[in-house]
C-alpha cells in the first residue's frame, strides 16, 4: 500500500475574525500530484504555509515525510521544497548564483552544488540564460528558476503555490510538463491552484476547499459523476438571447446554469435524457432564442465547483481575504 507523504488532520487558523481554516483534512499519496482547488481566501495558502513550517494551527494536526510538523520543524524543512505565487529570488544574482545560494543554505559541498545547478538550469532550459542577473528574466524564466531552487535539495516532497499564476499560455505548458515529470520522478506534489484546466490535467487527485474546509475530494472524472451525470448544453445564435436560454435551461435542468457569454453557451445539468432534447428545442423557439448547436455532454470540472460551492472558482473575494 502507498503511504502518505502528506498528512493533514482538523486543522483550524484564524486571522481575527477571518476562519482561513475550519477543520482542513486530506492526505498525499507517495509519489502523486494532489491539486488542492478553490477560490482566493478558500485556506488554500494558510493550509500550505502550515505545512512548510511557516505558521501554526490554532488546532489540529499535520505531518509531511511522516515526520510532525509542530514538533519537529526543522526535520520537516530539510524534507521539503517550496515554490510560492512569487518568485523568491535575488534579482540582483544571476540564475546560477540564485541556485548556488540555496546550495549554500543547504550546506552541500561547493562540487555538489555546482552539479545539481548545471542540472537543474538544464533541465528547465535556463543554461542560456543562467549568468544573467534575474532581474532581466521573463516572468516564465523566474518561475521556472524558482522551482529549480526548490528542487536543490533533491527533496521528496514538493509545494507549489499557484504554481501558473501571472504566466501566459505558453508559461503555463512548459510549467505544466515540469510538474508532471516531478511526480513520474517519484516526487509527492502537493499544488494550489484556482484553474480548473491544471487541476484537471495534472492531478491525480483533487481535494476542493471552500471556506477553509475540504468539500470534496477525487479524481477529475469521480467529481464530475458525483455531482451530476450529464449536462444539455446550447450554443445559441446571439449573445443578446443568452439570458433568455439560461431562463429556460434552468426550468429544464437541475440546478443553476452555466453560461459562457464569449461563446455563447450555456448548459445545465439534467436528471435524464427523456424529453428534455424535444422539450428545450420547443420552448426556446417560443422564446424566440436562434440555436446553433444543442445536445448532451459530461460536465466540466468548471461546473464542478459551480455547483459544489454555489460560485465559480475565480470569483474575487475582499482584499483582506486573498491570502488566507
Amino acid at each position: 500500500m502507498t503511504r502518505a507523504m502528506i498528512e493533514a488532520a482538523g486543522l483550524h487558523k484564524s486571522f481575527g475574525d477571518t476562519h482561513a481554516l475550519a477543520g482542513l483534512d486530506f492526505d498525499v499519496a507517495e509519489g502523486k500530484i494532489l491539486a488542492m482547488l478553490g477560490p482566493n481566501g478558500a485556506g488554500k495558502t494558510t493550509a500550505v504555509r502550515i505545512l512548510t513550517t511557516l505558521t501554526r494551527p490554532d488546532s489540529g494536526s499535520a505531518t509531511v515525510a511522516g515526520i510532525d510538523v509542530l514538533k519537529h520543524p526543522g526535520e520537516v524543512r530539510a524534507k521539503i521544497g517550496v515554490a510560492g505565487q512569487y518568485a523568491a529570488l535575488d534579482e540582483i544574482l544571476t540564475g546560477r548564483e540564485n541556485l548556488g545560494m540555496i546550495g549554500r543554505l543547504y550546506r552541500h559541498s561547493n562540487a555538489t552544488t555546482s552539479q545539481r545547478a548545471n542540472a537543474l538550469l538544464d533541465r528547465f532550459e535556463l543554461t542560456e540564460a543562467a549568468d544573467r542577473v534575474v532581474k532581466t528574466y521573463s516572468g516564465g524564466m523566474r518561475r521556472r528558476l524558482d522551482l529549480a531552487a526548490a528542487l536543490m535539495s533533491e527533496p521528496p516532497v514538493v509545494f507549489l503555490d499557484e504554481p501558473t499564476t501571472g504566466l501566459d499560455p505558453k508559461g503555463r505548458l512548459s510549467m505544466w510538463e515540469l510538474i508532471g515529470g516531478l511526480a513520474r520522478g517519484g516526487t509527492t506534489v502537493l499544488m494550489t491552484t484556482q484553474y480548473l484546466e491544471e487541476a484537471d490535467r495534472l492531478a491525480d487527485d483533487i481535494v476542493v476547499i471552500d471556506h477553509g474546509r475540504a468539500i470534496a475530494r477525487g479524481t477529475a472524472d469521480q467529481l464530475k459523476r458525483q455531482v451530476a451525470g450529464e449536462r444539455l448544453e446550447i450554443t445559441i445564435s446571439s449573445e443578446q438571447h443568452l439570458p433568455a436560454a439560461q431562463r429556460v435551461l434552468e426550468a429544464l435542468g437541475e440546478g443553476p446554469a452555466h453560461v459562457e457569454p464569449e461563446e455563447r453557451r450555456v448548459s445545465v445539468a439534467v436528471a435524464s435524457h427523456d424529453g428534455v432534447l424535444t422539450r428545450a428545442i420547443r420552448e426556446l423557439d417560443a422564446a424566440e432564442v436562434g440555436v446553433d448547436d444543442i445536445g448532451f455532454r459530461r460536465p466540466t470540472l468548471d461546473e464542478v465547483f459551480l455547483a459544489l460551492t454555489g460560485r465559480p472558482a475565480e470569483e474575487a473575494v475582499p482584499a483582506e481575504e486573498a491570502t488566507a
